[in-house]
């Protein structure tokens, strides 16, 4: 293979370089960024940059000894025989797509802040002044991690969830509705099931009727695969770049990795998206496998974490895969776990501040271990010591 471009310069775009050439890789090799940074980790975005602990997330890179040609602040625009950017035409044999994803914004003219690059983070970290009335649309994981650095920050914070609990939508309603005391605690206001129609200039328009009132507003309601420059292309579009086990697309000698991949996943029998740190860390290696003429799945338990009001929450797995909850611990005691399984077999769990369970539990879902649930509700037993033989 002579020429390969990679189409991303996030974390997943840059370990897609680094996998090609530690396997042998030895054309040209390119890497071609929309952003005008090197590559830089995004979890501490809404952690330390926030806290204004640290001003660079840059990983380290070294391109000349990878005899990689970056093209910074350059962006692909469609895919034809050749890749389109704003700088020309790139001709290729192989392809990575490494592009990520974008916020959706709410409809309004006011401003809205979003937390997805490093001048997003600065942005919001100056916004966040004493006593500075804070808006939060969405009660997620961005949501919660930057209402503890708001308030920390001495911001009058509230936060505003259209659906009836925190986290609804990543662990669903019943497991998030235990966080919600968390709020309360650190001095945030949580108002759930409000509806925002739009963003004004000075505030939250809601639907229904009524407004807030904010100095900084920040929409945190998700993102969107950056794709839609593949359109027409032969790539399969279906939220996210369509890949199957081995992260090839429809077109031969195109793969896709991290936060625009949607990867079919045999573990689970369903595909998968997962925008988090540890899939733009791993899935590259496989691509470039694969790529150079391997036959590697890549089928991980998907795993992430987030730090919010003093509390580290771990998980590990896809819990819509299960049929039943299991709880070890009580959250009004401490340190806590939740269990999804299906059947006997542990499918997924999350962890408050029991790394241990998140560890042990993680190891048995990637084996697909079945579990005595007796023992798996008692948190006193390790969660391996559930496993069966």
């Amino acid at each position: 293979m002579e020429r390969v471009v990679v189409v991303g310069g996030g974390l997943a775009g840059l370990r897609t370089v680094e996998a090609l050439r530690a396997q042998g890789h030895t054309g040209s090799l390119a890497l071609v960024a929309a952003e005008p940074h090197a590559p830089y980790d995004r979890p501490p975005l809404s952690k330390a940059v926030l806290r204004g602990e640290t001003e660079d997330t840059t990983v380290a890179a070294d391109f000349a000894a990878l005899g990689c040609e970056p093209s910074l602040g350059r962006r692909a625009t469609g895919l034809g025989e050749d890749l389109e950017t704003t700088a020309g035409p790139l001709g290729f044999d192989g392809l990575v797509i490494a592009t990520g994803a974008t916020p959706i914004r709410l409809p309004g003219d006011g401003p809205q802040h979003v937390l997805r690059t490093i001048e997003d983070a600065r942005a919001l970290r100056a916004a966040l002044r004493p006593g500075a009335r804070l808006v939060i649309v969405g009660a997620g994981w961005i949501g919660a991690e930057v209402a503890t650095a708001a308030a920390a920050a001495g911001c009058r914070v509230t936060v505003v969830e259209a659906a009836d609990a925190p986290l609804a939508g990543a662990i669903g309603a019943e497991v998030g509705s235990r966080t919600a005391g968390w709020y309360a605690e650190a001095g945030v206001e949580l108002r759930h099931g409000v509806k925002v129609a739009s963003v004004g200039h000075g505030g939250l328009d809601l639907a229904g009727g009524g407004s807030i009132e904010a100095d900084v507003v920040l929409t945190g309601i998700g993102v969107r695969p950056e794709t839609s420059w593949l359109e027409g292309s032969g790539v399969v579009l279906e939220n996210g770049a369509v890949v199957d086990e081995r992260l090839r697309t429809a077109r031969t000698g195109v793969f896709a990795v991290g936060d625009c991949a949607a990867w079919w996943s045999p573990r689970f029998g369903r595909r998968l998206r997962v925008e988090h740190w540890d899939t733009a860390l791993n899935a590259p290696d496989v691509a470039a496998t694969n790529l150079l003429g391997g036959e590697r799945e890549y089928d991980p338990v998907p795993y992430f974490w987030s730090e919010q009001f003093g509390r580290m929450v771990q998980y590990a797995g896809h819990h819509p895969a299960a049929d039943t909850t299991l709880w070890r611990g009580d959250p009004a005691a401490g340190g806590w776990t939740v269990c999804w399984l299906s059947g006997d077999r542990l499918v997924a769990i999350l962890a408050v501040d029991r790394p241990r369970d998140l560890l042990q539990g993680r190891r048995a879902i990637a084996a697909g271990a079945v579990v005595d649930t007796g023992l798996l509700a008692d948190p006193a037993v390790a969660v391996k010591a559930t496993v069966r033989a």
